[in-house]
């Protein structure tokens, strides 16, 4: 006999087993809910006589199964009071086991992640009530698949004033994040007729996977100390027996892994690649504004908006867990994009969309990535100093490629050791989480060798075909924890060298 309650603000659903009686099937579904934690302790029971009516039981059942669990001490009743759920021991629950690759480490030097112990909670909240009490009721239901106009609207002036970008509202489409907007450009691109598409190497093995879901061939396009090599688009890769790629992904504010920024020249090189085969550029800006050294690198967009597509995110500013990305995109890519975000979800959050648009508007964001920017300038300094040349350094020969941006570093390893497996052990071993050079090669056979041999020994003192490093995120540590993780980094690097010595 299955019933709901709700009439004192409860909403619990009850399977009334009868086969053994009514009383007793009450007494067993309310000992259930109890114990299994969908009553908890102090709950207000309804009134029998309203039990009774919803159960479709007699009041006498319910009366005599509330004074039996009363009895075994599962209620509280008291003359003239409502009857509540008593306060019992709580069980002690069995220890839990972690899934696979899910347990937070004791160190996190991982990259790409940014300290989520900084979000600007008071600015987020102050933006969030003022959306709720000013914004239409039409924010609850469903929304444009482009994306909310106020957000459109916002990121255009945003990005154009601190990127370069040259866009305007009607031109960007929102999505869920930048691993999104990349699987759905791959479902454009490959309806379209594409067949390949290049992408640098070593880079993100992520991205690759979601455009080889799409049917996409995926060129391996080499890099060196001045970023993509845009010269390969029309030589090496045109005789892999892929054909020429009809789109190239790259990372030119900071390469990833490397940090080697694109060579001016390259931007230039890659955009007239674009216009003379008609193929596409795809820019991933994954964290553009985390400049230290000099001025930030402007969007390569801005050099030619007819040919590329800006991608970027909230994930390295905010947090990735907010989902919200955005695409700057040619206007004849827009109408297909729009389409596939549609058919994929109808729609990014839109309270969420409002919420940034209001952040960017007051300024609460710029304001958000200053502080960002001074915070992870200083663990940068700090890694330099504890792991660069000198004194201290653990490891001699150690080379910190890509400091001058971002919120890693890449850190090649001495020829004479330890290898690369030899100190992600050792960093396992001592609870350290980050990432090895070697996961990030199109082919980490080394199948590729011909394409590698471009990154030779001048890319900032020694990145070559057979480098081997490790990627040290400095900011997803929290402030307080981020020094001992260091530390403990640097301890597991001096142990890999003497077991290695």
């Amino acid at each position: 006999m299955p019933g709901n309650w709700s009439s004192r603000g409860l909403d619990l659903h009850l399977e009334v087993d009868t086969a053994g009686g009514r009383r007793a099937g009450l007494e067993r579904a309310l000992r259930e809910a109890v114990r299994d934690g969908r009553l908890a302790p102090g709950s207000p029971l309804p009134s029998t006589r309203e039990l009774a009516g919803e159960l479709g039981l007699s009041r006498g059942t319910v009366t005599a199964a509330y004074d039996q669990l009363a009895a075994e001490g599962y209620l509280t009743a008291r003359q003239g009071a409502v009857t509540r759920v008593a306060d019992l021991p709580a069980p002690v629950p069995a220890p839990a086991r972690p899934a696979p690759g899910t347990a937070a480490p004791q160190h996190d030097l991982r990259p790409g992640r940014p300290d989520v112990a900084a979000f600007p909670a008071a600015a987020w909240s102050r933006s969030t009530r003022r959306v709720l009490t000013t914004a239409p009721a039409d924010i609850h239901g469903l929304s444009d698949p482009q994306g909310r106009a106020e957000l459109r609207t916002a990121l255009a002036g945003y990005l154009g004033r601190t990127r370069g970008v040259l866009t305007g509202p009607d031109r960007i489409v929102i999505t869920s994040g930048s691993y999104q907007s990349f699987g759905l450009l791959a479902r454009v691109l490959a309806e379209s007729g594409t067949t390949a598409v290049a992408m640098e190497d070593p880079g993100h093995e992520a991205y690759r996977e979601v455009v080889r879901r799409a049917g996409l061939t995926v060129l391996p396009l080499p890099v060196d100390r001045h970023g993509a090599r845009a010269d390969a688009l029309t030589g090496v890769l045109a005789g892999r027996g892929s054909g020429a790629p009809g789109a190239v992904v790259v990372t030119p504010a900071h390469q990833y892994p490397t940090g080697a920024p694109l060579h001016p020249r390259r931007r230039h090189e890659l955009c007239a690649w674009a216009r003379a085969s008609g193929g596409l550029v795809i820019e991933d800006d994954y964290d553009g504004e985390y400049r230290y050294d000099r001025r930030p690198v402007g969007a390569l967009q801005g050099i030619a908006p007819d040919r590329v597509v800006y991608c970027g995110s909230a994930s390295k500013s905010l947090g990735p867990g907010l989902r919200l990305g955005w695409m700057a995109l040619p206007s004849d890519l827009v109408g297909p994009v729009v389409e596939a975000k549609f058919q994929a979800d109808l729609h990014t959050g839109a309270l969420g969309q409002l919420v940034l648009a209001d952040l960017i508007t007051r300024h609460d964001y710029d304001r958000h990535i200053r502080a960002g920017r001074l915070r992870y300038r200083r663990r940068r300094d700090l890694l330099v100093r504890r792991l660069g040349p000198g004194p201290r350094q653990p490891l001699p020969g150690l080379v910190l490629h890509g400091v001058a941006a971002g919120l890693h570093t890449l850190i090649t390893l001495p020829d004479d050791g330890p290898a690369e497996p030899e100190v992600l052990a050792e960093c396992e071993r001592r609870g350290i989480a980050l990432r090895g050079l070697s996961e990030l090669w199109h082919d980490r056979a080394d199948a590729h060798a011909d394409l590698r041999s471009h990154l030779n020994g001048d890319l900032h003192g020694g990145l070559h075909g057979d480098a081997q490093g490790v990627l040290v995120g400095y900011a997803a540590a929290s402030e307080h924890a981020y020094p001992a993780a260091l530390e403990a980094f640097a301890g597991a690097l001096g142990a890999a060298r003497r077991v290695t010595g």
